[in-house]
């Protein structure tokens, strides 16, 4: 004989399925879903919606489902290899300085991309960044050469070749000592 009654309200133990017992044939429950479809099941399958359980297979199933939603996603934290980057990129290449160079004999040029370089490095002293890279290219090394003259005349930095998977042979890293004073 089932404990159950028709007309109660049942849900099932492994599942999220709620109905109402509509026919009982022995051990066999009938019963129809809120969605309004007929399912058969054991007795021992179901549980009676009321006082027995004050938490339900039904409201876990609920609160799984809200716990699946998307969290949201914390900051990416700086890797190791991140914290390397150059603070500031300088491009000295004479198309990125002047709309047009074709009136500019090769001794101007140098001396833009030179006067810029200087410019560009006393900025980044007096604003306090660390690194600086000066994108020079490869060339005949006549600008690469001017510079390292020119970083020379400072006594506060020192530099060297840039991140070659980054930059090729064609760049000039500078790190600017940050004094107390």
């Amino acid at each position: 004989m089932s404990v159950f009654n028709i007309g109660e309200h049942v849900e099932t133990l492994d599942d999220t399925i709620k109905g109402v017992v509509i026919n009982i044939n022995a051990d066999l429950v009938t019963i129809e879903s809120e969605e309004g479809f007929m399912m058969s099941y054991h007795s021992n399958e179901l549980v009676k919606v009321g006082e027995k359980f004050k938490v339900s297979n039904y409201e876990i199933a609920k609160v799984k489902n809200e716990k699946d939603l998307p969290k949201k996603k914390k900051a990416p934290s700086m890797k190791s290899k991140d914290r390397n980057i150059p603070k500031m990129e300088v491009d000295l290449h004479i198309h990125r300085l002047t709309s047009s160079d074709k009136a500019m004999h090769n001794h101007d040029k140098l001396n833009l991309q030179i006067e810029t370089a200087k410019k560009q490095l006393e900025f980044a002293i007096r604003k306090r960044i660390q690194k600086v890279v000066f994108i020079h290219g490869v060339g005949a090394g006549v600008l690469k050469e001017e510079l390292k003259y020119l970083f020379g005349r400072y006594d506060n930095l020192k530099y060297y070749d840039a991140d070659y998977k980054k930059y090729g042979l064609g760049a000039t890293e500078v790190y600017i000592y940050q004094n107390k004073n």
